[in-house]
Formats: structure tokens, C-alpha cells, sequence
């Protein structure tokens, strides 16, 4: 059986022909161009998609894809999806289906990299687990009993806005000290670059001191193997916040695996430890059991992977 899968972002939009029982027979990238409107999003998307069919001769059951923002419990309209310039509330596979006619369905591109993660990376062999996206921000997807939690209007899982801290810096929560704050990209970095100006006889100071916009994550963890303590030492900072955020998600779902992908997570040990001995110091001891903390490699092809196989479930 084969879908076509599409990770909509602010900056690039990712396509590709999947098989239900392969994965990727082709996949390609190009540029959102978001300020150009969504008219010409949908319109490049389905120029990409008939183009990738007509090559490879292949005859797809439907179209899943992922996107930023909440989207409706029937899969079929967004809202007010971030870094996307213009929209609203925006019916997306109503578009799609009428410029490819094929059935379409969406979902949040968190909830789709938990979804592929589940079907083709390490929580194949696992119920039930909460998967925390550590990218430019926080993004979250639950899997139970191997399907998608979506809560009660398709809204579920906006982790990266569960408040540790509400005295803490701001993110793009609607108030301080919000997870994302901690473990967004973005905002490790700013955290980073203050405590490096303190630090002036670092080497990290000495690297980025003219340009701190330069600094990022894995220059963090890259310092952190070379043996830098002040690298090691905000990199533990930022795991025993993520292991706070664990504490919660498990308190509350009863959930104990816990799947971590995205570019920050690629700082391995120097994050996840920590995480790791934070939750297990807090956690109610019963929630300990079977507790732990798993790197999912795919990185952005779990999305990928994750709406073709929406494609897959619904459509077939």
C-alpha cells in the first residue's frame, strides 16, 4: 500500500512516497515561501505531489500531512498554525483534495512524529509512550495503546506549554516559564549566550563573544565532549528542566516511556542523563517502574513517516 506523506513547516515543506511496509520510496524538500500566501503553499504542494506520482507511476490511497497548530478532531482544519503568515482557521484537506483528488487527511506535525516514531522507528514495539520534540520549540505527541491521544477536540499534547516554572523567562507560552522556554532551540541557546558573557575566560566566549547569534545547541554539546565545564554544566542545567517537565507528563498520563527526538535532543548524554536522574530523584516511586528515557533518531523524517501512515489508517 502506498500514501503520500507532507511535513508542512514555516521554512520548508517535505514530501514523499511511502509504502506501508518499506517506508520512503522517494522523498524531496522545497522552500514554504510562507509570505507568498497560502494560496501558493497549497498550489506548490500539490504541483510536487503530482510530480513525485507521475515519476515513480505509483497510485496512492491519500495524502497525510503534518502542520504546525491545532488541529480539528476530524482531521481536517487547522488553527492558527504558527510561522505560517495569514492563516486563520483554514480547512487544509478540503485544498489539498481539490487540486489532487485524493481523500487528505491532517494532523499537528507533533502528534505525526509520534505517529511515525510508532510505526517505523524505536517506539514500534511499545503501547503506549510520550514523545517530546526538542526543535526550534517544544512539541509533543502521545501514543496510547498505539494510537494517537488527541484529547477531547483533536487538541492534545501541547507540551512544550506546561508551565515548571511561572517566574521563569518567556517563550511563546501565553506566560513565563513554560517548557519550551527551557528546551525550545531558540531559547537554550539565549540562555547559553548569557552565561557565556559571564564567562569570559571560556572558550565558548572566545568562539561566539562577536556573534552570539551564531551560537547553537550543538556547539554546546560539541564543547561538552571536548571537556568544556561550562558547556557540561548548562547542558545538565537544561536536562534536569526537561526531567521536571517528565515528572509532570508522567504524573499525569501514567505514561512511563518517554521518546525524545529533535536537534536539541542530538546533545545525548549531556541532556538525557541528567533528565533521566531528575525524574527518577522526583518521580512518586510506583511511577518508577518500567520508567525510561528513549532517543528517536529518525529526526524530521518521523513526521514524514508519521503522516503517511495517518494516510495509511484512515483512508484505507
Amino acid at each position: 500500500m502506498i500514501s503520500i506523506g507532507i511535513d508542512l513547516g514555516g521554512t520548508n515543506i517535505k514530501v514523499a512516497i511511502v509504502d506501508q511496509k518499506i517506508g520512503f520510496l522517494s522523498s524531496t524538500s522545497f522552500p514554504t515561501n510562507a509570505d507568498l500566501g497560502k494560496e501558493h503553499i497549497f498550489d506548490s504542494i500539490a504541483k510536487k505531489v503530482k510530480e513525485l506520482i507521475k515519476e515513480h507511476d505509483v497510485k496512492p490511497i491519500g495524502v497525510g500531512m503534518g502542520l504546525p497548530g491545532m488541529v480539528s478532531l476530524d482531521r481536517r482544519t487547522v488553527k492558527n498554525p504558527p510561522n505560517l503568515p495569514g492563516w486563520k482557521v483554514e480547512n487544509v484537506a478540503d485544498e489539498i483534495e481539490k487540486r489532487l483528488d485524493l481523500p487528505c487527511v491532517i494532523d499537528n506535525d507533533a502528534n505525526l512524529a509520534a505517529l511515525g516514531s510508532a510505526r517505523f522507528g524505536v517506539g514500534e514495539h511499545i503501547d503506549s509512550f510520550i514523545m517530546i520534540t526538542l526543535g526550534t520549540g517544544v512539541g509533543g505527541g502521545i501514543i496510547f495503546k498505539n494510537k494517537i491521544y488527541r484529547g477531547t477536540t483533536g487538541s492534545a499534547a501541547e507540551l512544550g506549554h506546561v508551565i515548571i516554572n511561572y517566574h521563569g523567562p518567556l517563550s511563546n507560552s501565553n506566560t513565563r516559564g513554560g517548557v519550551e522556554a527551557y528546551l525550545g532551540q531558540r531559547f537554550l541557546s539565549r540562555f547559553a549566550a548569557d552565561t557565556i558573557r559571564q564567562n569570559t575566560d571560556n572558550s565558548l566566549y572566545k568562539e561566539f563573544h562577536t556573534d552570539f547569534d551564531k551560537l547553537e545547541p550543538v556547539d554546546l554539546s560539541k564543547a561538552a565532549d571536548e571537556g568544556n565545564e561550562l558547556a557540561i554544566d548548562i547542558l545538565k542545567k537544561t536536562g534536569e528542566k526537561l526531567g521536571y517537565a517528565i515528572v509532570n507528563y508522567i504524573h499525569v498520563l501514567d505514561i512511563r516511556k518517554i521518546v525524545v527526538s529533535g536537534g536539541v535532543a542530538k546533545a545525548g548524554k549531556w541532556i538525557l542523563d541528567p533528565a533521566r536522574d531528575t525524574a527518577k530523584k522526583y518521580l512518586m516511586p510506583p511511577f518508577l517502574e518500567d520508567f525510561e528515557i528513549i532517543y528517536e533518531s529518525l529526526g524530521n523524517e518521523a513526521a514524514l513517516l508519521g503522516a503517511a501512515s495517518l494516510a495509511f489508517e484512515e483512508l484505507s
